[in-house]
């Protein structure tokens, strides 16, 4: 047998391709000129439930982990070894925190009968060779620039676990309460610093009444995190519901009122509006394929099907500029959820994407309308790290998940205008849209009724996207804490998303007997409202065992659903089947639900119970002896006061176009921001040649060739167009079926630099080119299939 504690390590070399390792040396050459040269190796850290492995296991597990081309690259021990002027640094995921690439490593291993390996984790070690010695502190800058501090960490001789990833994790409570009957104000006050909970002075008067006066007790820790998420900007978009008052007049309409009130004056073909996780219109009857027998090995036949048109969009602004590749990431998974959370479920057809910015200063690549001396937040990414790595997060989620991204925009803009204000986007934009379809009888969500079942299907809990919607309302003008907003940032499992949708597919295609209910992306006691219902800690899957109870409650575990269902159709899920991973089902689809459960391989768990009591409790154990959480759910999501929002207009004072004689453009180059002047003595092809390097002009191959752009076989025309794929395509179009003409047209309007001049011609140029972009696109060569 082959002997060894409870972690094994196997070695691999190289790390990277001989590019990427060129690409790692120049930037530690950059942070320090004593580096010579860079070796590279990973290693695989193995969990196994047991302390021994055979050597025929040993050996199937060294053929899943070698390279196929260089299999003698793989040891049993490491290939690296600092020595004299070199530093060896280890560099890998969290310990606490079981990585999607595990995740998925792990089912290979299990489908290969290696059931007794429990985690696999894939450190980066670096070989750095030097012409000197170096210092503790310059050595852990080198460190810093090789890993991601929100996901990853050094390893060390002494923090390296030996036997488990949770051997020397410690599971932080937080329970508390907060002590108003007795401090006031004071006490929310010190919590509200504490967690960045992003409570305003109306907030904390509010609360304060609310437990003092009203519900006479003290909250929880819990409670308090909880509200703010539940009540902050992000979720309740306060600024578009509140009072308006303009250079001091009040006026009666909110924004979100005006919005509304354009569905009295256009095309009465709404089925969703202003509701649920999407927008949907009228669609049509098509012809399209389903299985016979959903959720299993199946014929499939051509049935007749009435279809609805999805869109949904949402942006990702704040996770992007804190952590560019996983904030797009999990952008692009939010949204993509939306989709699948319409009515009673979603089909997704395609994705759109969009990017803002501010100035690039792309190193040694200086453009004139930028200023490098301008500063930006220590706590957020370089405007050109956002736009690459956001950019690669989101066509990495969309890749693996099997999405074809088809229609975007990018934008790079900072400026000083004529008021002496820096116009700029700090905060980028990270806006992800989504085109899909639903079933025409499956646009209404059935209410919570008492005893529905609170199911969870998808990945387990981790301490992800902790404070998401408070952190994300607050100005970035470092009142918030650095650590608090890495908190925020959620991490994305793009394969454990496909599993989930499969599931919800899976169950729109049983028709009539489709089990879902209500299905919801966002917290679970959204699901519940109005009706309330029980929630149990201990029945969700962690997949950090320090998980405490606000991190659970406030976590946006990315790739999960919340769903209701009838209490029979959930009887067989309980222990019996968990273990199986099933999936919903009625008491009568038992065989159904064993084939899904093989299939499908996504995770579930029965949280809890509507009770129609109108109250949300989350309970630490079945007796519910803890309980963290028990608010009426009019306390938490019902009507609160209108906050007022006051405001003054700033008269614009737009400088008269001026054209020197007697100066070049590169003179001017630190006036241009602030002064609208053109030089008489620039060619056209200069113009010509700074206008190509906008980001908004310039070349997208950096975007668009790297993502899937017609998977699904749904696209009937990608992004790029031409005979050379060079052009960008005005508008995305995509079919519903592979048997008709039947589909989506969509396009993106954004005049965001106009606004700055005004803002209602800016917002009349974004809506004429959304429509100038749908109605005189020529779209041509669609025909008959064949």
């Amino acid at each position: 047998m082959y002997e060894q504690s409870s972690i094994i390590r196997l070695y691999r070399t190289p790390a990277f391709t001989p590019a990427k390792s060129a690409e790692i040396l120049s930037k530690l050459q950059k942070q320090n000129a004593k580096v010579q040269n860079l070796q590279t190796e990973i290693c695989y850290h193995v969990e196994l439930s047991r302390d021994q492995l055979s050597p025929k296991d040993l050996s199937k597990l060294k053929w899943i982990l070698r390279s196929p081309f260089h299999p003698e690259n793989l040891s049993e021990k490491p290939q690296l070894s600092s020595h004299s002027n070199s530093t060896l640094i280890e560099v890998g995921p969290r310990f606490n925190f079981s990585t999607s690439n595990s995740t998925n490593a792990v089912s290979i291993c299990h489908s290969l009968d290696l059931k007794i390996v429990t985690r696999l984790e894939v450190s980066r070690r670096y070989l750095i060779d030097l012409t000197g010695s170096i210092t503790k502190t310059e050595e852990d800058e080198l460190a810093s620039g090789l890993f991601d501090r929100m996901t990853e960490c050094r390893y060390t001789e002494s923090n390296i676990p030996r036997k488990s990833f949770n051997e020397k994790l410690v599971k932080k409570d937080d329970l508390r309460d907060v002590d108003i009957m007795g401090k006031g104000r004071a006490a929310l006050q010190e919590i509200n610093d504490e967690l960045g909970l992003a409570f305003d002075e109306s907030d904390l008067d509010y609360y304060t009444n609310l437990f003092k006066n009203i519900l006479k007790r003290n909250p929880t820790s819990v409670e308090c995190f909880d509200l703010a998420q539940s009540n902050s900007e992000h979720s309740r978009h306060w600024f578009f519901k509140g009072k308006m008052v303009i250079d001091g007049v009040e006026y009666e309409k909110s924004l979100i009122d005006m919005i509304i009130e354009t569905q009295k004056h256009t095309n009465a073909n709404n089925v969703i509006k202003f509701s649920d996780n999407s927008s949907a219109i009228k669609g049509y009857i098509h012809r399209s394929l389903k299985p016979v027998n959903a959720g299993s090995v199946s014929e499939l036949r051509p049935v007749n099907s009435e279809s609805h048109l999805i869109f949904t969009a949402e942006t990702h602004n704040f996770p992007t500029g804190v952590a560019p590749f996983s904030g797009a990431t999990t952008g692009t998974g939010g949204r993509i959820r939306d989709v699948e959370c319409v009515g009673r479920g979603g089909y997704c057809i395609a994705g759109t994407a969009g990017y803002s910015v501010g100035n690039l200063n792309i190193e040694d690549y200086p453009l004139s309308w930028e200023d490098p001396t301008f500063e930006y937040p220590t706590n957020f990414a370089a405007p050109v790290d956002i736009l690459i790595e956001a950019s690669n997060g989101a066509s990495d989620y969309g890749n693996k998940f099997g999405e074809p991204l088809i229609s975007g925009f990018t934008r790079s803009f900072g400026m000083i205008d004529d008021q002496e204000e820096r116009r700029e986007w700090i905060k980028p934009i990270m806006f992800s849209g989504g085109i899909g379809f639903m079933e025409a009888n499956m646009t209404e969500k059935e209410k919570p009724e008492k005893g529905h079942q609170i199911v969870k299907i998808g990945g387990p809990v981790y301490r992800i996207g902790v404070g998401g919607g408070s952190a994300s309302s607050v100005e970035v003008q470092g009142d918030n804490k650095e650590e608090l907003d890495f908190n925020a940032v959620q991490r994305g499992d793009a394969e454990m998303e496909n599993k989930l949708n499969r599931v919800v597919r899976a169950c729109l295609e049983l028709g009539r007997s489709n089990p879902i209910l209500s299905i919801h992306g966002e917290q679970i006691k959204s699901g519940v409202e109005p009706a309330g219902g029980v929630i149990y800690a201990n029945r969700f899957d962690l997949g950090d065992p320090t998980i405490n109870a606000l991190e659970l409650w406030g976590a946006e575990y990315q790739e999960s659903n919340a769903l209701l269902c009838k209490k029979d159709a959930l009887e067989l899920w309980g222990a019996e089947y968990q273990e199986s991973n099933a999936l919903l089902c009625k008491k009568e689809d038992t065989n159904l639900l064993r084939e899904i459960c093989k299939r499908e391989r996504c995770p579930i768990n029965c949280v809890g119970e509507v009770t129609g009591n109108g109250r949300v409790v989350l309970t630490l154990d079945d007796e519910q002896k803890i309980i963290p959480f028990n608010l009426d759910l009019n306390h938490v999501l019902g009507k609160m006061p209108r906050k007022v929002f006051t405001s003054t207009r700033i008269a614009k004072k737009l400088p008269k176009l001026a054209f020197p004689n007697d100066i070049s453009i590169y003179k001017i180059a630190k006036k241009l921001p602030k002064l609208a002047v053109f030089p008489n003595d620039i060619s056209i092809y200069k113009s010509l040649e700074l206008v190509l390097r906008l980001p908004a002009v310039s070349s997208k191959r950096y975007l668009t060739n790297k993502v899937d752009r017609c998977v699904t076989g749904l696209v009937a025309q990608q992004q790029c167009v031409g005979p050379l794929h060079t052009p960008l395509a005005n508008v995305a179009v995509t079919a519903i079926t592979h048997f008709g003409y039947e589909g989506i047209a969509s396009s993106i309007g954004e005049q965001p630099i106009k606004g700055l001049i005004d803002n209602a011609a800016g917002a009349r140029l974004t809506v004429a080119e959304a429509l100038s972009n749908l109605v005189f696109a020529n779209i041509t060569d669609l025909k008959e299939p064949t």
